[in-house]
């Protein structure tokens, strides 16, 4: 039987490396809709390539020439995610969020109602609208799969837990370690840290991926992120979660439970592979390697160094629940990421801007506020750009 697919963000790496799945087993599924910000190009080819009906694309100006060149093309073409109820008659299959940044939040909140399975790359969602989300996947019964490597691993450790159902794991449980690679600058003085080119912040050792997450990478923001993101997937105190340098990427997580048995997840630094086996467990990761033992006999761990990469002490205290102070860190963070890719800061201050903003009384006092809907999560997030734009650009 045919399975339908949707994918929110199909011209990043996640949505191509989905497709490409997709075309392995065209027999298989069926994708009725594609999505993106500004690339009407990637979009249009992709819409041919892979017979897709539907299309949106959100910035107005590729809106209008897209919409133009489908005109003859018997594709429909829109530029909001209001219009979910238009397009699908019944659930879709399955859905993947690889939106980037806060934007990917009101296109997942949207899109549950009418999905049985929504995959999330776009952690910026389940940080800021954690509750929201959950509330929405229980009463439209849509299982929820975390995409992102390390995350994805913990999952599938856990028996592939029901995300919506979660109430023990935290007496069960007593610590988790995510990995990180450490970034293209793990050997790189902090003194060199203002000379860095937005060249060299994107170039990542290990990992192919886009702008935004690579430049995370490189100041240890995503694995900030990643933590929180786990705390609020699993239900985990976030003080069981920790973080550890793994320059080789095979390792992603571990997790060690009270009963005395470790769990270690390893597979090979190929976003692929929770991307496939999210859209089907019958689908087979054919790779070309065996099991690396050269690099399970050489695993090297080490603790973050975090004088040079400050953020991860904003952990130090963080809160277990959901609040807007966690939208603030986001949207802080990405205004400062597209500052510095726009050539209008230095790379070492995206770390001291982002300290001073949250360390504001303004700010620090969302902790105390959990979010009731996404209008004022919205409103927070313009509220901390503009700050974030006044006090970064003097």
């Amino acid at each position: 039987m045919t399975k339908t697919v949707a994918i929110l963000g199909s011209t990043g790496s996640i949505g191509k490396i989905l497709l490409s799945t997709v075309k392995k087993n065209r027999k298989s599924f069926n994708v009725v809709l594609l999505t993106a910000n500004k690339d009407y190009k990637t979009l249009y080819k992709q819409a041919k390539k892979y017979e897709v009906k539907n299309l949106i694309i959100t910035n107005d100006i590729s809106y209008k020439i897209l919409k133009k060149k489908c005109k003859k093309k018997n594709i429909n073409v829109y530029n909001n995610f209001d219009i979910f109820k238009k397009i699908f008659k019944k659930k879709v299959d399955y859905t993947m969020n690889s939106i980037v940044g806060f934007a990917g939040l009101k296109p997942t909140l949207n899109i549950i109602k009418f999905t049985k399975k929504i995959a999330i790359a776009n952690k910026e969602s389940i940080i800021c609208g954690w509750n929201l989300i959950v509330k929405k996947s229980i009463l439209n019964k849509t299982k929820i799969i975390p995409i992102d490597s390390e995350h994805f691993s913990i999952w599938t450790s856990l028996n592939e837990i029901n995300i919506n159902d979660r109430k023990n794991l935290n007496k069960s449980i007593q610590k988790i370690f995510i990995t990180a690679s450490g970034g293209p600058f793990k050997n790189t003085p902090s003194s060199y840290f203002k000379n860095i080119k937005v060249d060299q912040a994107i170039k990542h050792p290990t990992w192919k991926m886009g702008k935004k997450i690579s430049i995370d990478s490189a100041t240890l923001v995503n694995k900030l992120f990643e933590v929180i993101e786990a705390q609020r997937l699993f239900n985990i105190d976030i003080n069981k979660i920790s973080i550890k340098i793994h320059p080789q990427s095979y390792i992603h997580s571990i997790i060690k439970f009270r009963d005395g048995l470790i769990k270690i997840c390893a597979h090979e630094p190929d976003m692929s592979i929770p991307i496939l086996n999210s859209l089907d467990k019958n689908l087979h990761y054919i790779s070309k390697n065996n099991i690396n033992f050269k690099i399970l006999n050489n695993l090297n761990f080490k603790e973050v160094d975090k004088k040079k990469f400050p953020v991860i002490k904003i952990l130090n205290k963080y809160p277990n629940h959901c609040s807007l102070f966690d939208t603030a860190l986001v949207s802080v963070n990405d205004e400062l990421v597209n500052l510095f890719l726009n050539k209008r800061i230095s790379f070492d201050d995206i770390f001291k801007n982002l300290i001073k903003i949250l360390n504001l009384r303004s700010i620090k006092k969302l902790k105390k506020i959990v979010p009731k809907n996404y209008k004022e999560i919205s409103e927070i997030n313009d509220f901390v750009r503009l700050k974030t734009l006044k006090l970064s650009i003097c």
